[in-house]
């Protein structure tokens, strides 16, 4: 499981969570931290696993910046369409990792290619006059790749259903983000395309929440994308097999007392929705699926050779009806 400094680490009083959530029940809230502690801890196991050599590649860690995935994940419907990046193990553990009943798609290994297929599925959507909604996430460094551009120019003219996420945690890999663009906030990029961008603080649960809610809202009504830039920071490399030597320690620190967890733990126990047994309680679950997860996955054969050539077109999309429409029908 996760060390103890990253899951109970003390803040400031500074950061300390304060507002309602619009239209989220106690329930709903524990809920949240239950997925939002899943994804931490599921991602600390996975860490361990790649140091361990339990799996090959390398493995890209989302410490830190849970909330900018699990919080507009966790309010999504069924039918929406999530296109995560290799980064973005919140945005599946809050849905589904990769499954097309839940219509996660495969983190996209090409940068930013997820949102040209976020887009794709948005155009679907007002095509057959659906109220789903596409969501698309990506880092500050991909903001500077064409298909970016394309993508987010092409949801301003059709007024697309979808919201693009940008988590800027400073960093392109090696390359801080002032060498990637002169703008402050990369909100702003959604000038040139016509629709709203807003910058966040991606760490407050609370205000991410609340911005997310309506950026839903306003893309199931028709009224077009919004591009959402929330600010956070992954507390390792960009992979499991970066040091993150360029950062100085004083940068990590300063973003460590940040941490979005405890201060939504927090929150909760000033509202009297969290208590000691909750959260023991709470932990015991988590455990006890990831390990039967990680036996799972051990446990199972490796795939076979032929099966790249699986699933690479699919006649028809589980639990979605297109009606009398061809989906390949734009006039239809």
């Amino acid at each position: 499981m996760a060390e103890q400094q990253e899951t109970e680490l003390s803040f400031p009083a500074k950061y300390r969570l304060t507002g309602e959530m619009e239209g989220c029940t106690n329930e709903q809230k524990l809920e949240l931290f239950e997925r939002l502690l899943k994804t931490r801890e599921f991602d600390a196991r996975m860490r361990k696993l790649f140091r361990q050599g339990r799996f090959e590649g390398t493995f890209y860690s989302q410490i830190g910046q849970e909330a900018c995935d699990v919080v507009i994940a966790y309010q999504l419907h069924q039918r929406d369409f999530v296109g995560p990046s290799h980064r973005d193990l919140g945005a599946s553990t809050a849905c589904h990792y990769w499954h097309p009943e839940f219509w996660v798609m495969n983190p996209s290994t090409s940068i930013v290619m997820n949102w040209v297929a976020a887009t794709g599925a948005a155009f679907g959507y007002k095509m057959l006059k659906k109220d789903n909604v596409a969501v698309a996430f990506c880092g500050d460094g991909a903001t500077a790749h064409g298909d970016f551009h394309e993508a987010c120019n092409f949801a301003g003219v059709h007024r697309l259903p979808i919201v693009y996420v940008v988590q800027n945690n400073l960093w392109a890999e090696s390359l801080p983000v002032a060498l990637t663009t002169a703008l402050t906030d990369l909100s702003r990029r959604a000038d040139a395309y016509g629709f709203p961008g807003i910058s966040i603080d991606g760490n407050d649960v609370v205000e991410t929440w609340n911005l997310t809610r309506e950026a839903l809202k306003r893309a199931r009504s028709g009224a077009g994308p919004t591009l959402i830039e929330m600010k956070t920071y992954r507390w390792h490399g960009h992979s499991d097999i970066d040091p993150a030597d360029y950062r100085s320690d004083d940068e990590v620190a300063h973003w460590m007392e940040r941490d979005p967890i405890p201060r939504y733990e927090q929150y909760l126990r000033e509202l009297e929705v969290l208590s000691d047994d909750a959260l023991a309680e709470v932990r015991t679950r988590i455990e006890a699926e990831i390990e039967e997860a990680v036996d799972f996955a051990e446990n199972s054969p490796r795939p076979a050779p032929d099966g790249y050539l699986s699933h690479v077109y699919a006649e028809e999309y589980p639990g979605f009806d297109f009606g009398d429409r061809n989906p390949g029908d734009a006039n239809g």
